[in-house]
C-alpha cells in the first residue's frame, strides 16, 4: 500500500521572530504604563510622609517649638514667602521655631556631605544669638551597620548636640579640654563622626550669614 506524497509548509522564521519582537513590546508598554500608574498613585502619600518625617524633625531638634515657619532661600536672601508662580520644590530651605509668644527660638538647617559609606544628611538646630545646639538628628545614611551607624543610635554622642557651641571640633573620646565647641566622637566611628561635625559646620558656615540677615531684618 503507497501513501502519497503531501507537501510540508515550511515554517515562517520571519513571522515568529515578528510576533515573539511584538509581545514583548506590548508586555513593555504594559509593564512601562503600569510603573506610571503605580507611581501617580503613591507619589502624593510618599511626598506627604516625608513632610510628616521632616515636620517631626524639625520639632526635635527645634525642641518642640509652639510653631514654626519654612524660609526659602531666593536669590541670597531668605523669605517667608516665595515669589508668584515659583515651585517651593525648586529652593532650598531652613526652618525657623517660635515660642507661644511668636517670639524666634532657634533656626534649622540641613546639609549632606559624603560619610564613610555613603552620602549623610542632617539637619540640626541652633540659636543665632549664640551659636548654642539645640538638637540634631540624622535623616538619611547608609552608614556600616553596627560602625558607623551609630551616628543614628549612639544616644551619648548624640546628646552633646543640644549642649555645645558650633563651630564644632571632634576630638577623641576624654581627649577634650572641656571647650563647648568639643565634641567627642564615637569609638570606631570616628569618620563618621567626622562627617557629621563636618555637615554641620559647613552648613553653619554657609547658613549662619543668611540667617543673621533675616534675624534682624525679617518678620513673621
Amino acid at each position: 500500500m503507497s501513501h502519497a506524497p503531501t507537501d510540508t509548509v515550511p515554517a515562517d522564521d520571519s513571522a515568529s521572530s515578528f510576533s515573539i519582537i511584538a509581545t514583548l513590546a506590548i508586555a513593555g508598554m504594559l509593564a512601562g504604563l503600569l510603573l506610571v500608574v503605580v507611581y501617580e498613585a503613591t507619589q502624593p502619600r510618599i511626598l506627604a510622609y516625608r513632610e510628616k518625617m521632616m515636620r517631626e524633625a524639625v520639632g526635635l531638634v527645634l525642641q518642640e517649638p509652639a510653631s514654626f515657619a519654612t524660609l526659602y532661600l531666593v536669590d541670597g536672601t531668605l523669605l517667608s514667602d516665595l515669589p508668584e508662580g515659583a515651585n517651593a520644590k525648586d529652593f532650598e530651605r531652613v526652618f525657623v521655631g517660635y515660642d507661644a509668644h511668636n517670639n524666634p527660638v532657634g533656626f534649622a538647617v540641613m546639609h549632606n556631605r559624603a560619610g564613610f559609606q555613603d552620602q549623610v544628611k542632617v539637619i540640626f538646630g541652633y540659636h543665632p544669638e549664640t551659636g548654642g545646639l539645640m538638637g540634631m538628628k540624622v535623616l538619611e545614611s547608609k552608614e556600616t551597620p553596627g560602625l558607623g551607624d551609630a551616628i543614628e543610635k549612639n544616644k551619648e554622642f548624640l546628646s552633646q548636640f543640644s549642649t555645645a557651641l558650633l563651630p564644632l571640633t571632634g576630638v577623641k573620646k576624654g581627649a577634650g579640654k572641656g571647650d563647648l565647641h568639643e565634641i567627642d566622637m564615637i569609638t570606631g566611628a570616628t569618620i563618621s563622626s567626622r562627617a557629621v561635625i563636618r555637615i554641620m559646620n559647613e552648613a553653619f558656615e554657609r547658613w549662619d550669614p543668611l540667617i543673621q540677615a533675616y534675624d534682624h531684618g525679617g518678620s513673621h
